[in-house]
């Protein structure tokens, strides 16, 4: 549906309805403000199935055998997907140079690396973090290494599994990495398999405690500009999954505009030389005295 064709009404009641299933759903939240944003874009979904009113669509989304199939495709249409590489540079920079080398120190002889990109829209972000990984002079060498990328959005997902990418992706990005890690083919830049190789993409909802936990542990969690779109509740609960993925000393971070204020005490805040991000506090390992230990076998 192009942008001038008429919308279908929607009343209040059934915009309440849907919201409040979408914020259930997924934790996105749509304030009164985006009514007719509601309206609009889902407009084309009503006319899909051949219906006249969004309380149908309502009960569709409700009790249809295919109402997960159509929660995303409803999800495509509604969610912002606005990314380029390299994007907040600095952030980046305490990544590749102080981050990753305190991760590979922590994970001593396991040889593993694990990083995941939270909402990666079409894809730029892992495949920075893929090309930052690469520049470090081949010290994860003979490492097991996987970025994981995960978005709510079908369509972008595709996009990522791509990898073909227009200039405006490269706003900020510097002619090296353009030159050494795409390959340009009639104005269009293809990620090169060296770093296509270390990244997977899945469909993903960050609210979904059971597909969650099929991600495992990973070192790193970066969900930049996400969380802006979710209600208070449901931050909460995608931030204590990151936890729950995280390995001890696991890095958190968040868009610049972002922060865990009000949602969870669970992370120290961490100033590094380039940014400040959050990490999950290490295990601390406290030795016993000789007395302690008695009572702690014998009970007294």
């Amino acid at each position: 549906m192009s942008d001038i064709e008429e919308s279908i009404p929607l009343s209040d009641e059934a915009f309440r309805l849907l919201r409040d299933l979408i914020k259930d759903y997924c934790g996105v939240y749509f304030d009164d403000s985006s009514k007719y944003l509601l309206s609009r874009r889902l407009s084309r979904r009503l006319r899909v199935h051949h219906l006249d009113n969004f309380r149908d669509y309502y009960r569709l989304l409700l009790y249809d055998r295919q109402k997960e199939e159509e929660l995303s495709a409803a999800m495509d249409i509604l969610t912002v997907n606005e990314t380029y590489f390299f994007r907040e540079e600095s952030q980046l920079k305490a990544l590749s140079e102080e981050i990753l080398k305190e991760v590979r120190l922590m994970r001593g002889g396991a040889r593993k690396l694990r990083i995941w990109s939270a909402g990666c829209s079409s894809g730029e972000e892992p495949y920075t973090i893929a090309m930052l990984i690469l520049e470090q002079g081949g010290m994860f060498d003979g490492w097991d290494i996987e970025v994981l990328g995960s978005d709510i959005n079908q369509r972008v997902l595709q996009a990522a599994r791509r990898g073909i990418y227009r200039k405006n992706s490269f706003r900020t990005t510097d002619e090296y990495f353009i030159k050494k890690y795409f390959t340009e083919e009639d104005g269009l830049y293809k990620v090169n398999d060296s770093v296509r190789r270390l990244v997977n993409f899945s469909y993903l909802n960050l609210l979904d405690p059971f597909k969650i936990k099929f991600v495992g542990t990973v070192d790193v969690v970066l969900c930049r500009n996400v969380l802006i779109y979710f209600h208070i509740d449901a931050r909460k609960r995608v931030i204590e999954n990151f936890y729950q993925r995280l390995s001890d000393g696991g890095y958190l971070l968040l868009g610049h505009a972002e922060s865990l204020m009000n949602i969870s005490t669970a992370f120290t805040l961490k100033h590094l030389k380039n940014d400040m991000v959050y990490q999950k506090p290490k295990k601390i390992d406290i030795p016993l005295s000789d007395s302690t230990l008695f009572k702690m076998v014998w009970g007294r």
